[in-house]
């Protein structure tokens, strides 16, 4: 299973990069979340770490350390899933006396790794400003 990090890391980007959300603190965004706010330090420091975003203590909240439009969806991928940590783990105990079990772990790690790619890229094609954007058209339409 992979986990929501990564889910929350955009949550939490869309609620700093929102100019009318108010206070971007780690209570108000957990709120929002329906989370707890250690749970939006933790990912705001690993947000912060990798240069999206700049944290003030106390009410001063956080902001974007650059424009949404310059925040891919990979960025924050990276940040929440450093390089070396793969999207897709094989399993590593497979029986090399075994004909089929001997190849599985390279076969698979070839596929997973081909579709990490992928999905990476397209990642690149999209930016916080996108998802900002989408979100707002959303806000309208049920405001309609």
């Amino acid at each position: 299973m992979i986990a929501t990090r990564y889910s929350v890391a955009l949550h939490i980007l869309l609620l700093i990069a929102d100019e009318n959300a108010g206070e971007s603190t780690s209570a108000r965004m957990a709120w929002s979340i329906g989370t707890n706010p250690v749970v939006v330090r933790r990912i705001s420091g690993q947000l912060s770490r990798a240069g999206l975003i700049s944290v003030q203590r106390g009410p001063g909240g956080a902001t974007l350390s650059r424009p949404a439009s310059a925040i891919t969806l990979r960025d924050v991928w990276r940040a929440i899933h450093p390089e070396r940590e793969k999207l897709l783990r094989v399993h590593a105990r497979t029986n090399a006396a075994c004909p089929t079990g001997s190849r599985i772990p390279g076969l698979l790690r070839n596929r997973f790794d081909e579709a990490e790619v992928a999905l990476l890229d397209h990642f690149g094609t999209t930016t916080l400003a996108d998802l900002a954007a989408n979100l707002r058209q959303e806000h309208r339409l049920a405001a309609d």
